[in-house]
């Protein structure tokens, strides 16, 4: 019973405090699942955002849905889902009238901007320790490699991400696995 209560927390509160999206949550969600409650190790956790990176939707839900299956089988799903979703559907009952009325509001405004490059921070720092994860398991030439490959398909070939990230994983699993053709 705990655990479904802890899985709970863990969602909501990132859910909570991740203003701007499913960026803004994906470190909150990290640090949960990894630092606090030790649900999955960082590199397990970097393989699971590449996966649902991939797949269409959002990706708090996405990452909800796996790591509550994990944790708690399919009531763990629906305690996440709901602990991942609850907090959008309070703010948008509570606060929507509230919006309307303050949406020109400078403060507001300079709130909204003031809050960005807090998550380009987060996503940066949890950037830098993926790399370093990946750099750890996989070496130096296979991490050139891939961030080579992944910026020349992104930036020179306007490739869509999600494919990216597809042929980033089929690299992993020819190259990485051990299965080396």
């Amino acid at each position: 019973m705990m655990e479904y209560v802890e899985l709970f927390w863990a969602f909501f509160i990132a859910n909570l405090l991740g203003y701007g999206g499913g960026p803004a949550t994906i470190p909150l969600i990290q640090n949960e699942v990894v630092d606090q409650y030790g649900w999955m190790n960082l590199n397990e956790f970097s393989e699971l955002l590449a996966i649902a990176n991939a797949l269409p939707g959002p990706i708090a839900t996405k990452l909800g849905g796996f790591i509550g299956y994990e944790v708690g089988g399919v009531l763990g799903v629906v305690v996440a889902l709901v602990a991942t979703i609850a907090p959008s559907a309070i703010a948008v009952i509570i606060l929507l009238k509230f919006a309307s009325m303050f949406k020109g509001s400078l403060q507001i405004k300079f709130m909204t901007r003031s809050v960005q490059p807090v998550i380009a921070i987060l996503l940066g720092v949890l950037a830098i320790q993926f790399f370093y994860t990946s750099f750890a398991d996989s070496g130096l030439l296979h991490v050139i490699v891939l961030a080579v490959l992944s910026f020349l398909c992104l930036e020179r070939f306007k490739v869509h991400p999600a494919l990216v990230i597809l042929g980033a994983l089929c690299y992993g699993s020819v190259f990485l696995s051990g299965l080396i053709i």
